[in-house]
């Protein structure tokens, strides 16, 4: 359990938040959510005691013990993977050094062996004799394999040391775990793993996510930092969206009777809790619904970008044709071969991947950037194509100010182009920032401004949620369930696939997989996961 009482963060002038008073209790997981710069990290920052609170208090509970994603990547280095992960439970850490180092002694002592045997007695009551081996089971089930695990993490990638920084965290089930991001360079399938994981937690977990789908499968409440203020409800992200959106339609609607907005949110409640009742989420077996109440549903003050996309001339019956195309990463690695795929009306396709360069080679080949190793492509004469690359730095590579990086891109006067960067929350003197200073959010936000002027009607989409926050990705989400044209995409986003997806596409090195049905049908169906396994086998 976590007491947080009276708590304010302030840096310099600037007040992140006062008067924080929140209790987490065993058994429950928070997600925590805000606006970019709203203070998530801070927050967890200051629980975990790595930050000085301007005041208040923070109170763990007694004997507890608290565990962190760390963040810092390059910390363990010289130290073996096995080892990173033991030392996440640093008092079973402690025990099991001081024990080994009396058994090192050359003249081991009487006194040495009355110590030896109470650090003998406290390491088999942390689960000492079992720990190597969870550690290992631990770094398996995130896909770090066995020949690893006696490697220095300074040998592993990026991605893995991710990885092995989360099964940190995780190791000796810690009663109190703070997750900043921790699906972060994680595949789709570990993601899932994790979800099902924390789903059978019972102790107390706080989450800083952007991934909406994970948040909606973990979470039994949502913590809303927003202006300052830092408000705890109960439920999980979806359910905080469609109430705040149902709750301010009703605050516009200034004829509304309040007989009618009670009603209103009873039916909310009553619908949204069916549809819970009948999830596998985790928010249902641990009863969040019974503690949801009208009284906490409040409109939010947070402001959603206008991202609306429109195409200019409807597509004709020829959209995409690729043939026998082949892709190899720099270093040599086969991404994919012999690629053959027609694209038709409607198709809204994810293309997936074990290598998630797979398909950032294939949309570079066909948008034409990339030169294609082997086959060919080509594109209807009636399709036009608006392409959201994984790499924008090129982009941003100049002096230009906001209004000028987007007036090349189109035609039109001033008051248009401000138009489109008003619609992406740019105002004022924010058009005038030049675009080498922005944040990656900004510039993400400026690359969806650029795809709007094309009123194009084919999307192509790498990895499109990197660097936005949750108001971003929810409105790109929105809006392009309503797009007409195709969209072909990529992403680590689970919602925004599901949502968006009514055809699948797997980049292998034996082949691909290609199946008209939405992703979560496509990764729980035993036929195609004994498929995908052959062909991945197989490399």
């Amino acid at each position: 359990m976590i007491t947080v009482t009276d708590l304010a963060i302030q840096f310099g002038r600037q007040v992140l938040y006062k008067d924080v008073n929140l209790k987490f209790t065993n058994g429950n997981i928070y997600g925590i959510i805000g606006a970019n710069g709203a203070g998530k990290s801070t927050l967890l920052k200051a629980i975990s005691g790595e930050l000085e609170p301007a005041k208040g208090t923070i109170e763990i509970g007694p004997g507890e013990r608290l565990s962190v994603l760390s963040q810092d990547h390059f910390k363990y280095d010289e130290y073996k993977v096995l080892d990173t992960v033991l030392m996440g439970y640093k008092e079973l850490w402690d025990v099991s050094k001081k024990r080994n180092e009396l058994y090192s002694k050359s003249d081991f002592s009487e006194e040495d062996g009355i110590k030896v045997a109470e650090y003998e007695e406290q390491f088999a009551q942390m689960g000492g004799y079992d720990s190597e081996a969870n550690a290992g089971s631990l770094l398996e089930q995130l896909g770090i394999p066995v020949k690893k695990h006696q490697l220095y993490m300074k040998e592993l990638s990026g991605k893995e040391k991710v990885r092995v920084m989360l099964a940190q965290a995780l190791f000796g089930e810690p009663d109190n775990l703070l997750l900043d991001e921790p699906t972060n360079d994680l595949d789709l399938e570990t993601v899932e793993w994790l979800e099902d994981y924390l789903g059978n937690y019972e102790h107390t977990v706080l989450v800083v996510s952007h991934d909406r789908h994970f948040l909606d499968a973990i979470s039994t409440h949502t913590v809303d930092i927003d202006y300052g203020k830092v408000t705890l409800y109960a439920g999980n992200y979806s359910f905080w969206y469609e109430s705040s959106q149902l709750a301010l339609r009703q605050a516009q609607n200034q004829r509304m009777k309040a007989e009618e907005k009670k009603k209103q949110l009873e039916e909310f409640i009553r619908r949204f809790s069916a549809n819970v009742a009948k999830s596998r989420q985790t928010t249902s077996r641990k009863k969040m619904l019974e503690k949801l109440n009208i009284e906490e549903i409040q409109p939010s003050t947070r402001k959603y970008p206008g991202i609306i996309f429109k195409m200019e001339r409807e597509p004709g019956n020829q959209i995409l044709e690729v043939n026998n195309l082949k892709a190899t990463a720099e270093d040599g690695t086969l991404l994919f071969k012999s690629l053959n795929f027609s694209v038709q009306k409607e198709d809204k396709i994810v293309f997936i991947s074990k290598d998630p360069r797979a398909m950032t080679a294939l949309f570079e080949t066909i948008t034409g950037n990339k030169e294609p190793e082997e086959g060919d492509y080509k594109w209807g004469v009636t399709i036009t194509t608006a392409y959201l690359p994984l790499d924008n730095t090129k982009f941003f590579n100049t002096d230009l100010n906001m209004l000028e990086w987007l007036s090349q891109f189109g035609t039109g006067n001033e008051v248009y182009f401000k138009a489109f960067l008003g619609r992406m929350l740019f105002s004022g003197e924010d058009i005038l920032k030049k675009v080498k200073v922005l944040s990656g959010g900004e510039k993400m936000r400026c690359m969806i401004a650029r795809m709007q002027l094309n009123d194009a009607n084919c999307l192509i989409l790498d990895t499109p949620t990197n660097h936005l926050d949750l108001e971003s990705i929810q409105a790109f989400n929105n809006n392009l369930k309503l797009f007409k044209g195709n969209l072909l995409f990529a992403s680590h986003d689970h919602e925004f696939i599901d949502t968006l997806a009514n055809r699948v596409i797997e980049l292998t090195p034996n082949g691909n997989i290609d199946k008209m049905m939405r992703y979560d049908d496509y990764i729980h169906d035993a036929h195609i996961k004994e498929l995908r396994e052959k062909m991945y086998a197989q490399s």
